[in-house]
């Protein structure tokens, strides 16, 4: 009587584990006004550097870049020196590569780079010195930032651990693929 005892008992255990590992890869879809929203949330950014430059950046717009697996940001950016009256207004696109933080859970952008820094106006002093600015800027506000936080029953599924494997770009949002840790 034992020993049929322990076998029903196994008997279910050894299928359930059977099963786990017959799970495949999991799809999270991830829609585009998600990341958007995350994003948004963060702005608008204001800061001074070095006493000499007030600097605010708004409005950011995210988009997809399926060819390259990127994304990126555009944003209106302000730049004020405290001895002028008015402030240089432009625009600043930063482009980055997607990963996942298993830390946070968190899909963030990483390798942030400045794809496109334009002033309006033809005739700006220190252009150059802005461009490089608003790199350092666009640097510090995007790396890492959070634009989706994934839930736990994300990595878990079935008594079964998953871990992402692979994140595709879409034009309309972003798809990571789970895959169950054998």
């Amino acid at each position: 009587m034992r020993h049929r005892l322990a076998y029903l008992a196994v008997v279910p255990a050894v299928l359930l584990s059977a099963c786990a590992t017959l799970l495949g890869p999991r799809d999270v879809d991830i829609p585009l006004s998600r990341l958007q929203e995350a994003l948004a949330s963060r702005f608008p950014f204001q800061n001074r550097y070095l006493d000499l430059l007030d600097i605010s950046v708004s409005n950011p717009r995210l988009a997809l870049q399926p060819e390259t697996n990127r994304v990126v940001t555009s944003m209106d950016a302000s730049f004020a020196p405290p001895f002028l009256n008015q402030p240089f207004k432009g625009s600043l696109a930063v482009s980055g590569r997607l990963q996942v933080d298993m830390s946070r859970n968190a899909l963030v952008l990483a390798e942030p780079k400045v794809e496109n820094f334009a002033v309006n106006g033809q005739q700006v002093p220190y252009a150059n010195q802005l461009a490089k600015i608003g790199s350092l800027v666009a640097e510090q506000l995007l790396q890492d930032v959070p634009l989706y936080t994934f839930k736990p029953e994300d990595f878990r599924y079935g008594g079964t651990r998953f871990l992402p494997t692979k994140i595709t770009t879409r034009s309309n949002g972003l798809v990571v693929t789970f895959e169950p840790v054998k």
